[in-house]
């Protein structure tokens, strides 16, 4: 099932071979990254290494090689710049005496300007720079992804508001292609591990690294398992586990699919996002005018801002009435294949990440969706 390494570990070779380079060490075309809780090293190909400003600072050059075909960040250059300062009494220590930053191509969060990078991504480069560190002193890694703003507007990083470039945001080790049957085997595996240890019944499924980076925001309670784009066969395996509860959580760009009977959700198999919204809109007696201005859009978001305009209210109800047809259809789906009485909840965030709308069954579990 393993295609290759995620974008963080070679963020971390890039790194690493830099900063051993800064304190001395001979220049090696690999580097060995250690895995955070797991008992292994991969080997990660540095490209280059040199040092700058007067061997002041060094750069480290290493290519991403997922080994997936259609992932964006397949090839990407990556720059780490690092530097070290001493780290004074008076002088408030970064956490772990590192101090990441976004350089040019790399995103950040629009709401904040922090950069977005993963939990995983963050262990991956403590567990690979702290010991080279030397004493008293603090690290500052600057990493850059020359082709990260270009490359960037290839995605959807927009949408979940991370500007300027491309996220950090891997969650493993190894890669898997969300379009890839892989991707399903590896979360029916979750799923049967997650049934074996106090199950209580109830699970969160989401689409996509950028959901499940919202998700671990939140206190939630509750298992969450990362569908990839194989949301439809997973329910079913839900259904045939004798899951109770499945909670759908994610971006309505996403989601909105289920609510036209597209459950395998990769763009590259099917779209028809527009399409069923202006579905939606045509059921709810929208002016005419307004669905054929919706009808030539090109996402999803942009008709959420057009309807707002026309009327919050009514922008409210329609994808309220989406919430709850994401529910039916999802529910409908299943019971294609085996009849069950499997609770499907639906909760939706927008392009702020902010939490907007639930189905009926959504409703119930909305509340766990909330910041401490």
């Amino acid at each position: 099932m393993k295609k290759g390494f995620s974008l963080p570990l070679w963020v971390a070779g890039a790194a690493r071979s830099a900063l051993k380079k800064l304190v001395g060490f001979s220049f090696e075309n690999y580097e060995l990254i250690k895995i955070p809780s797991e008992k292994k090293q991969v080997k990660i190909e540095v490209h280059s290494v040199g040092l700058l400003k007067g061997e002041s600072q060094a750069l480290g050059i290493s290519f991403a090689k997922s080994g997936l075909d259609l992932d964006i960040t397949n090839n990407l250059e990556i720059w780490t710049k690092v530097s070290l300062e001493k780290n004074l009494l008076n002088h408030p220590i970064q956490k772990n005496h590192i101090n990441i930053i976004a350089g040019s191509g790399v995103g950040i969060k629009e709401d904040t300007s922090d950069i977005c990078i993963s939990d995983f991504a963050k262990e991956v480069l403590y567990e690979n720079l702290l010991d080279i560190i030397p004493e008293g002193f603090n690290l500052n890694l600057e990493i850059i992804f020359p082709n990260g703003e270009f490359l960037a507007e290839r995605t959807s990083n927009k949408s979940f508001g991370i500007v300027d470039g491309l996220s950090i945001i891997g969650t493993s080790a190894e890669t898997y292609s969300s379009a890839s049957p892989d991707q399903l085997k590896e979360a029916k595996k979750k799923l049967e591990n997650l049934i074996k240890n106090d199950f209580k019944g109830k699970v969160i499924f989401v689409i996509g690294e950028n959901g499940y980076n919202l998700a671990k925001n939140f206190n939630l309670n509750l298992p969450i398992i990362k569908v990839g784009n194989w949301i439809g066969p997973l329910i079913v395996d839900a259904a045939i586990k004798n899951v109770k509860t499945v909670i759908l959580f994610g971006y309505h760009g996403k989601l909105i699919k289920l609510a036209g009977g597209i459950f395998h959700t990769h763009n590259h198999l099917a779209d028809g996002r527009i399409e069923i919204l202006v579905f939606l809109a045509v059921k709810e007696k929208l002016p005419s005018e307004l669905i054929f201005q919706l009808s030539h859009l090109n996402n999803l978001e942009d008709a959420l801002l057009l309807l707002e305009k026309f009327n919050k209210s009514i922008a409210d109800k329609l994808f309220q009435n989406l919430s709850n047809k994401i529910e039916e259809r999802s529910f409908a789906y299943v019971n294609r294949y085996l009849k069950t009485d499997m609770e499907i909840a639906t909760i939706i965030f927008d392009r702020k990440r902010r939490i907007r709308w639930s189905g009926t069954n959504g409703n119930n579990y909305i509340s766990h969706f909330k910041l401490d």
